[in-house]
């Protein structure tokens, strides 16, 4: 991928040179055939073959935070170890025998 990009810019700048050195040719032209002919089409092509990576790496990304918050976060058993949620939130009032 890289190797088209790198030949195209040369052909470009080689472009570039040949109209800025003509004797008809102006540096406007020459900028603007970089540009319009090199960085424009170049910049829009690499953009368009990175999309996959740039999707790769932000769904890595999001895999390890989520593995990073996974392994952060506590686990929410009772007390007890039992697994079982509790069956009252708040505790029976004790009797003791005897009726005191």
């Amino acid at each position: 991928m890289w190797i088209v990009a790198i030949a195209w810019m040369y052909v470009a700048v080689m472009m570039t040179l040949a109209e800025a050195t003509h004797p008809q040719g102006s540096i406007l032209g020459a900028i603007i055939t970089f540009l319009f002919y090199g960085l424009a089409p170049v910049a829009i092509v690499m953009y368009i073959l990175g999309t996959p990576a740039r999707r790769r790496a932000r769904r890595a990304a999001e895999a390890r935070e989520l593995a990073l918050a996974a392994a952060t976060e506590a686990p929410s058993l009772p007390a007890d170890g039992s697994g079982l949620p509790a069956g009252d939130p708040i505790a029976a009032e004790r009797k003791e025998p005897g009726g005191v």
